[in-house]
């Protein structure tokens, strides 16, 4: 698994895909429009991705934060919301704006996503309200104003995903853990809580 790229923007082509190099590999990388207008040719980049393998293909999917990296996850795990779509609606909304939209159940506003009708809408709202209330809202409550997660929390949540953990699963395992803790402790903290499940 893929869990992110670290590398120089080689190329931007709207509207989802952009070239990532890391070490003179060229990885092409879709990813929603917002995230996508962020980069520049010559930037160095640090993006978290999806790796998809289906009958039709693989592909790798990118998001510049966690939240959206997340929420694409819960979209897909949506029956009939394949990663296209799910992209689709991180292009259209920000994952706060998204996440309000569903935990209100507002059908019409879901259903402004690109290829997402009426009972498409109606399905991502039934199958993902409980999800949100159950683990996500916490991505999302906290506004703009909150600053960025330590870079222990951050490394613990890498070494989480590498060990097979979805991103939902790191980010509520290392729910509650001690203000200003190292990485190797969070990790600790967290594969305990994994691991009394």
């Amino acid at each position: 698994m893929i869990a992110f790229l670290n590398g120089t923007v080689a190329a931007v082509l709207p509207p989802q895909t952009a070239y990532i190099d890391v070490a003179g590999v060229g990885y092409a990388v879709a990813m929603p429009g917002g995230d996508l207008g962020k980069l520049a040719v010559g930037d160095t980049a640090r993006v978290l991705t999806y790796l998809s393998v289906t009958e039709n293909g693989i592909a790798l999917f990118g998001f510049l934060s966690e939240e959206e990296k997340v929420l694409f996850e819960k979209l897909i795990g949506v029956s009939k919301v394949g990663p296209k779509m799910a992209l689709a609606a991180l292009s259209t909304f920000s994952p706060a704006e998204l996440a309000d939209a569903i935990a209100s159940q507002d059908i019409a506003r879901v259903s402004h996503i690109p290829g997402v009708g009426k009972k498409t809408a109606e399905r991502i709202i039934l199958e993902l309200k409980g999800t949100l209330e159950a683990g996500m809202e916490s991505l999302f409550s906290q506004g703009a104003s909150e600053p960025a997660r330590s870079a222990a929390v951050q490394g613990a949540t890498e070494a989480l995903l590498s060990m097979g953990f979805t991103s939902a699963e790191a980010e509520v395992a290392l729910k509650g853990a001690p203000e200003g803790a190292s990485e190797g402790a969070l990790l600790q903290y967290a594969l305990k809580r994994l691991g009394s499940r």
